[in-house]
C-alpha cells in the first residue's frame, strides 16, 4: 500500500474516524487496475488512491460506504458479465459496463474505531469489567472527562454521585448506560432525576441493575453479565442500522453504461433541459453530451 495512504489511515485512526481500505486482489486484462493497487474511502465519501478507473470507482465508493456502515468486509467482482456469472461464496458480482472491459476483484475492509467503555467508580466490579473490556479490544476509560456520546457507560460508584453522573451521561447520548444498583435504590434515583427534568425516555434506557440475569454473585461474574449485555445491545443496534446514511442512499443509473451511481458522491454530472444526469466516469459523460448534441 502507498505510504501516503498508510499515513492517512494512521491519521484517521488517531482521530477515531471510520474508513475503508480497498485493495485489488485479482484482475483480468484489459482492466487498468493492477493487483496490489489500493485506495482509502472515508466515511464522508472522500476517495484517495487508485483501485481502477471510472469503471470501478462508483461501485467501490458505494460498497465502501456500506462496509463502513455495517462493519462487514466484502469481496467484489466487477466484470462486463455483471451478475450473469456464477458467484463464488462470499463474493458480490457487480456490472462493469465501460468499454475497456476486463475483470477486477477488489477486497473492501472497513476500519472502525474501537468501541469505548467508560467506567465510573473504583469498585471491584468496575475493575473486573476494565480487564474484560481491554481483553475484548474496547478502549477503556476510567472516570473519563470526555463526553459519553457513543460510549458504553457503567456507573459503579456504590451510590456516590449517581445523580450527577447520570444527568451528565444521559445528556451526551451514550450507546449504553448501566448502573450497579438494586432496583429499589435505582427507583429512587429515577424519580429524583425525573423531578429534575431528565426525560423519562432517557431514563428508560438505563439498565439497573446492570447486566443480564445470569445469576451472577461475585464482582467478576457481575462484570461478565454487564459485558454480555453490552454485546447484546451493540449487535441488536447493528441489525437495525441503515446500510448507508440517508445522504448516500439515493442512487441512479448512468444513462450510457447503465451502472448504478451514488448521487451524493457523483463526480461526473451534466444538466440537459433542466434534468440532471449522473455518470460513472468522464467517458460516459462525454458520450452522453455528444449524443444529445446530435438530437
Amino acid at each position: 500500500m502507498r505510504p501516503d495512504l498508510l499515513a492517512l489511515a494512521a491519521k484517521l485512526s488517531a482521530r477515531d474516524e471510520s474508513f475503508a481500505l480497498v485493495t485489488v486482489v485479482r484482475r483480468e486484462p484489459p482492466s487498468s487496475a493492477r493487483v496490489g493497487d489500493a485506495a482509502l474511502v472515508t466515511a464522508s465519501g472522500e476517495y484517495h488512491g487508485w483501485a481502477g478507473g471510472g469503471c470501478t470507482r462508483e461501485a467501490v465508493l458505494r460498497e465502501s460506504l456500506r462496509a463502513i456502515a455495517d462493519g462487514e468486509p466484502r469481496l467484489l467482482s466487477l466484470s462486463p458479465s455483471g451478475n450473469a456469472g456464477a458467484p463464488r461464496p462470499g463474493m458480490r458480482l457487480l456490472p462493469m459496463a465501460c468499454e475497456s472491459g476486463g475483470t477486477v476483484e477488489i477486497y473492501v475492509e472497513p476500519v472502525l474505531p474501537a468501541p469505548r467503555l467508560a467506567l465510573f467508580g473504583a469498585s471491584p466490579t468496575a475493575d473486573a469489567l476494565c480487564r474484560i473490556g481491554e481483553a475484548m479490544g474496547y478502549r477503556v476509560e476510567r472516570s473519563p472527562d470526555a463526553p459519553a456520546k457513543g460510549a458504553h457507560v457503567l456507573i459503579a460508584t456504590m451510590g456516590e454521585e449517581d445523580l450527577e453522573l447520570l444527568q451528565k451521561v444521559l445528556a451526551a447520548d451514550p450507546a449504553y448506560v448501566g448502573v450497579v444498583a438494586s432496583r429499589k435504590r435505582f427507583e429512587h434515583v429515577r424519580e429524583t432525576l425525573a423531578a429534575c427534568g431528565v426525560p423519562r425516555a432517557a431514563l428508560e434506557r438505563v439498565f439497573a441493575p446492570a447486566g443480564l440475569d445470569l445469576g451472577a454473585r461475585t464482582p467478576e461474574e457481575i462484570a461478565l453479565s454487564v459485558m454480555a449485555q453490552i454485546v447484546q445491545q451493540r449487535r441488536a443496534r447493528a441489525k437495525i442500522q441503515p446500510v448507508v446514511s440517508s445522504k448516500d442512499v439515493k442512487e441512479t443509473l448512468d444513462p450510457i453504461c447503465g451502472m448504478s451511481v451514488t448521487v451524493a458522491t457523483a463526480r461526473h454530472t451534466a444538466e440537459v433541459k433542466g434534468t440532471k444526469y449522473y455518470f460513472c466516469c468522464a467517458g460516459c459523460r462525454s458520450k452522453f453530451l455528444q449524443r444529445e448534441e446530435t438530437r
